[in-house]
């Protein structure tokens, strides 16, 4: 047998007041009795009835467990990782307040409502890296999106190859015998502007993986300009750059990995199809065991000290005769 709570200095004490206590009380009915010349000992059979409900009633306390039973423990995981892209066609105002500052808006109903259960951040532009690690707190995560800037990122135009990778990898790192089956969500924000780079090999990783990825558009078809200083960008010609937004490579990325595809502009907003595409994602099953446990049979010493109780209160004996 073991027990659910130790025995402690406590019930020791709580044992000792009620010896002493009733003890006094006994003593007192049989100098009482002495005096009538009357021996008094039906009050020993209300002293072993009160004894005994009260031990039963510290036994159930401490929780005595006996026997075993069988238990199957079924945990679950969803992870999420949200890429932004950081480069500098990102501070276009086509979209207000800016392209970047609307998904930084957008990106805390999103963290509020998500039932992920971690979610990370990653930053991106011709490289990518991690703002936030994967995490079950996700009012520290928001700090970490209030806090992005392009200035953290390279200057030069995004590429979806490093992102790609570089999910791959943390996913990869997760991987572990306990969290194997965890579900893998990638959502990537940008405007989609020249991706320069080959990223078949990244995606088909990525693919292999199960790592479904949903891409987000943000800008619109007709373009803003890049705010630099009190002017706008300049190409080598002297032209004012226009940023457009080219969806064609994300929905390319988002068909391929089974995930879907959305839009941010001037507009619309579907944050709330993608919140609802990533909330219908089941968290797979992580791990599942049969084990046996100790059962907790507190049950049993309660109710023999309930009928105890019961027989104590309504069973009356008289004591003394006067």
């Amino acid at each position: 047998m073991t027990w659910y709570l130790p025995f402690t200095s406590m019930e020791f004490f709580f044992f000792l007041l009620f010896g002493v206590l009733y003890g006094g009380y006994l003593f007192r009915i049989k100098r009482l009795a002495r005096q009538f010349s009357q021996k008094a000992n039906a009050i020993y059979v209300k002293a072993i009835i009160r004894s005994s409900y009260m031990g039963l009633l510290v036994v159930a306390l401490l929780g005595p467990s006996f026997g075993a039973m069988t238990k199957e423990i079924r945990t679950n995981g969803k992870d999420v990782y949200l890429a932004v892209d950081l480069s500098q066609s990102m501070k276009a105002q086509d979209v207000p307040p800016s392209r970047l500052e609307k998904v930084k808006l957008e990106l805390q109903e999103f963290i509020q409502n998500s039932n992920a259960d971690r979610i990370g951040l990653i930053g991106f532009s011709s490289e990518a890296f991690v703002l936030s690690p994967l995490t079950y707190d996700h009012g520290a995560l928001d700090l970490f999106v209030q806090s992005m800037r392009t200035s953290l990122a390279p200057a030069e135009a995004a590429q979806l190859g490093p992102v790609l990778q570089l999910a791959s990898q943390k996913f990869r790192e997760t991987e572990t015998s306990r969290e194997v089956e965890r579900s893998k969500i990638l959502v990537i924000f940008s405007d989609g502007e020249t991706f320069g780079e080959n990223m078949q090999d990244a995606l088909a990783t990525l693919v292999y993986q199960g790592v479904r990825v949903y891409c987000v558009g943000i800008g619109t078809y007709a373009g803003g300009k890049i705010p630099e200083g009190r002017t706008f960008k300049k190409d080598g010609n002297g032209q004012t750059v226009l940023t457009k937004l080219e969806a064609n490579v994300l929905k390319e990325v988002a068909q391929r990995t089974k995930g879907n595809y959305f839009e941010i502009n001037q507009n619309i907003s579907e944050m709330s199809r993608l919140l609802s595409a990533v909330n219908t994602v089941k968290s797979e099953l992580r791990q599942a065991k049969v084990v046996e446990v100790a059962a907790n049979k507190y049950l049993y010493p309660l109710l023999a000290a309930l009928l105890l109780i019961a027989l104590d209160v309504l069973w009356t004996i008289q004591v003394l005769k006067i």
